[in-house]
């Protein structure tokens, strides 16, 4: 156990954390996303909310301030979104300062941005869309 960081962060996620670099991106799924069958390395969040991990990481992680460091995948024509999902994380990032704007992509072209993340973390989120891309940037001296 470590002092100020979140017990819900685990060793293996804290390593990944600490081994990215700047414009690399790690994403934090739901739990019906095939992170497995896409490639990177991936991490298990078993019964965690996203919005919680990303609470308890937030403060150890610089995003971007260069490019769109936020992403989400965009209903498929026809479906819909839950706005609540989107609420719950843009209150968790924004618990040390203000959140950037989240950018939506299609689904596909969402698939083949995680093919290249640095790794991707599988939670027990059940949120349809639960899914998010943060891109890290430098962190301040």
């Amino acid at each position: 156990m470590l002092k100020t960081i979140s017990p819900l962060t685990s060793p293996e996620l804290l390593k990944v954390l600490a081994e990215m670099g700047h414009g690399d991106e790690i994403v934090f799924s739901d739990a019906h996303f095939p992170a497995h069958s896409i490639g990177p390395q991936v991490i298990r969040a078993d019964g965690l909310a996203v919005s919680d991990l990303l609470r308890a990481i937030i403060p150890l992680f610089e995003l971007d301030s260069y490019a769109p460091p936020l992403i989400m995948m965009a209903a498929v024509e026809g479906d819909t979104l839950d706005p609540d999902v989107e609420v719950r994380y843009r209150k968790a990032l924004s618990a040390q300062q203000p959140c950037p704007d989240i950018m939506r992509i299609e689904r596909f072209a969402f698939y083949e941005r995680a093919k290249n993340a640095f790794a991707i973390v599988i939670t027990g989120e059940c949120a349809k869309y639960g899914n998010i891309l943060l891109k890290k940037g430098v962190t301040p001296l």
